[in-house]
């Protein structure tokens, strides 16, 4: 079992880790840290949500940071507001004991723009950033990143899905030149790979993490077989039968996923919903009350979850299949979170059933059906 000091990471950084209970490197930090510091090089890290990523490439980076140098030395890019805030919090947490003073600057839509240039005025060495918002501040003149040595891309599948490769591509140009890319993705879709051809070097090192579990193997998959009628008194009874878990409930659209809480809400549960047209006030307000368990359950469409990652969820719940296969993987991934075991449970109705067979297929995982008698 290696240790981070094996890995190459300083004193000063482990003892920040030691703090936050990180004490065994996991295997994407194994595979990635010792290349990432050895090495100034394009990387591609294959690996799913809570692996540990962010400490893959944020030590790393923080361990090339020069303090002395008054300019952005690194770019991390992200889908969320959430988990721009996340990483954040977690570089800033690893820095603890360093020597030098490493400024992290987060920017994202959602908070005044001023405040954050006003911010960026500062020291900065780090900026993690939404792709819309880091653009804004492109066009105002208000960010440099023309020393930039690395540009990480996190959860570059996701902020594709979520509409940003115009944007993706825009800062890709924009900060071409001596600097270093690394993608961190659950999934490689065309458009992924159509980036690493034009943006990244040809031998750029690749790192794939356990590629046959691409879900999660703490996940037991089940499936409910229902009809159209009687699917929402199926939702009910599994949820009462586990009235003391947490889960997030997926919908395929907005208007279903507003009506389906509505139902839920009359029937007495402790439920919110999360949807794309909400604004970021009231997204923050329903996140944090799910964060603070004074909500029980949450229904969300696939783009609104992006980014979510909350600690203890039971169970996930598909009303719908998803349309896109991915999306089956960034639902279920919201459960079973660092080491723990979570059920991801679909309901169906009977021409599904071959959907299931397509997803047992490509994702390498074996669905149990089940009733809930």
């Amino acid at each position: 079992m290696s240790t981070f000091l094996d890995l190459g990471v300083h004193k000063d950084f482990i003892k920040g880790l030691k703090e936050l209970g990180i004490q065994n490197p996991t295997e994407i930090q194994e595979k990635t840290i010792p290349f990432l510091l050895e090495n100034r090089s394009d990387f591609i890290g294959l690996a799913q949500t809570g692996t540990g990523k962010t400490a893959a490439f944020g030590l790393p980076i923080l361990q090339q940071i020069d303090p002395k140098k008054d300019e952005v030395q690194a770019l991390i890019l992200s889908p969320t507001r959430e988990l721009v805030q996340q990483i954040k919090k977690q570089l800033f947490k690893f820095t603890k004991y360093v020597d030098g003073k490493i400024f992290i600057e987060g920017v994202y839509g959602g908070e005044k723009i001023e405040r954050q240039i006003k911010n960026l005025k500062r020291t900065t060495h780090i900026i993690v950033a939404t792709p819309g918002r880091l653009i804004d501040l492109i066009e105002r003149g208000e960010v440099d990143l023309k020393n930039i040595k690395t540009l990480v891309l996190d959860e570059a599948d996701e902020m594709l899905s979520m509409g940003f490769k115009l944007d993706i591509n825009r800062i890709l140009k924009y900060t071409s030149g001596e600097r270093n890319t690394w993608l961190f993705s659950a999934t490689m879709p065309e458009e992924i790979k159509r980036i690493v051809k034009t943006y990244m070097n040809i031998n750029a090192k690749r790192v794939e993490i356990n590629p046959e579990s691409l879900v999660n193997s703490n996940i037991s998959h089940l499936y409910v077989k229902t009809t159209l009628k009687e699917k929402m008194d199926a939702i009910i009874s599994f949820l009462e039968k586990r009235s003391t878990e947490r889960g997030i409930i997926f919908c395929r659209t907005k208007a279903g996923a507003r009506k389906l809480t509505a139902e839920l809400q009359e029937e007495g549960f402790s439920v919110d919903v999360l949807e794309g047209d909400m604004k970021q006030i009231e997204r923050d307000k329903v996140m944090r009350a799910f964060k603070n368990q004074n909500l029980q359950y949450l229904v969300s469409t696939d783009v609104a979850a992006r980014g979510i990652d909350v600690r203890d969820l039971n169970f996930v719940v598909h009303h719908q299949l998803p349309e896109q296969l991915e999306y089956f993987t960034h639902r279920s991934g919201r459960t079973a979170r660092a080491g723990k075991k979570g059920v991801s449970i679909a309901f169906i109705l009977p021409n599904e059933l071959e959907k299931i067979h397509q997803l047992q297929k490509q994702l390498h995982i074996k669905f149990v059906e089940t009733t809930l008698k």
